[in-house]
């Protein structure tokens, strides 16, 4: 895994200029063209340009060279159909100067690669307030396990520190599910543009992030994307927070991971519905109406599993949630975490009792509203 060095360039995303996780008000569009940086789940940074007097949405993946301007329509729930002859792009759904969320059929070095690509506003990052900045993440791939979960903290003299938890080495009994540590963040050049940072990770790649003024940032890697949200200042979910979402997911059913991490099973891209009520009920539904998650939202900071007498993570991530679905046979651990219109959610099931040879399933997607 490249765990350690992608924390290192998720850290630079501090630039954002994050101070609150508490829902805003978003600024209404000045222009009909709107600039994007996004981040695929198989591992390429995109930049992106809607038009939307045009209807045209315009893209360049940097990681393997695509690029296109395609048409789209409006569709009645206000997401978007891409007509994009390569068959590349599939659908969009965009809060306008805020974030934007796309179906990708052919993303990776070989471009044949289904992921889900999170994009968000373009915005000027500088390295002045790298310092004094805490954030919950939740990293998204297309291998082993789909989904990892955790904190970053950077102290006033930009040491790292962070930690988090990988449900699929639970299951696995051969990884170890925690990780932590420290490093310095100081091997990374801001892009002439201002708007992203690069960060050589001394394999051969680089990573790119990037992040907005509104408290959301991005990273992306070579082995997948990872977002992040400012952490909130307790661990009580805020009710304003309520409401319905739209959401794009990306999901694999039936996965089991082999040797060289290639992962098999059956993935798919899907549109969803996230409706969060006041008291913290959650319920997510795909466009088939099937129910994927339902529960109600507890604090990580109050689970003994990940914080607690048993659990190993180093901090409470106050502002990350959970829902544990337990019966005999299986066992679901979602996860959310909220900023302003957005909702970042992750899902990983496995068959009871924990076996590395046991297949699973996942799923994460971006809700917005």
């Amino acid at each position: 895994m490249r765990f350690r060095t992608m924390i290192v360039s998720l850290l630079l995303v501090s630039a954002a200029g994050c101070r609150s996780n508490s829902p805003s008000t978003l600024p209404t569009p000045q222009s009909t063209k709107r600039s994007y940086n996004g981040t695929a789940s198989v591992g390429d940074f995109l930049t992106i340009t809607l038009d939307s007097a045009a209807q045209t949405l315009s893209y360049s993946n940097h990681s393997n060279g695509d690029a296109g301007t395609i048409a789209y329509t409006l569709n009645s729930d206000g997401t978007y159909k891409l007509n994009d002859p390569a068959g590349n792009l599939l659908a969009a759904y965009e809060v306008p100067n805020y974030a934007l969320l796309v179906q990708s059929a052919k993303t990776g070095p070989n471009h044949d690669t289904m992921a889900l690509v999170t994009a968000v506003e373009s915005g000027p990052i500088s390295m002045s307030t790298l310092e004094n900045h805490e954030y919950n993440y939740m990293e998204f791939r297309t291998a082993a396990g789909g989904v990892e979960v955790g904190s970053i903290s950077i102290d006033p003299q930009g040491k790292i520190t962070h930690s988090s938890y990988w449900p699929y080495g639970a299951q696995n009994q051969q990884s170890v599910p925690f990780n932590s540590g420290e490093f310095p963040a100081n091997s990374f050049t801001e892009d002439p543009s201002g708007t992203f940072v690069k960060h050589d990770d001394g394999h051969g790649s680089v990573d790119y992030a990037f992040g907005t003024q509104n408290g959301i940032f991005a990273v992306d890697t070579g082995n997948g994307a990872i977002l992040g949200l400012q952490k909130a200042r307790n661990k009580d979910f805020d009710p304003s927070f309520a409401g319905t979402y739209k959401a794009i997911l990306y999901k694999r059913t039936a996965a089991r991971t082999g040797v060289g991490n290639i992962e098999t099973g059956t993935p798919s891209l899907d549109s969803a519905t996230l409706i969060l009520t006041a008291a913290g009920q959650v319920t997510l539904h795909d466009t088939q109406n099937n129910l994927l998650a339902q529960g109600t939202l507890t604090p990580v900071a109050d689970t003994a599993y990940l914080v607690g007498s048993t659990g190993e993570l180093a901090d409470p991530c106050f502002g990350l949630f959970t829902v544990r679905v337990k019966t005999a046979n299986s066992l679901q651990d979602v996860f959310l975490a909220f900023q302003g219109r957005a909702v970042l959610f992750s899902s990983f099931s496995g068959s009871l009792p924990a076996n590395s040879g046991n297949a699973y399933d996942y799923f994460y997607g971006v809700a917005l509203k």
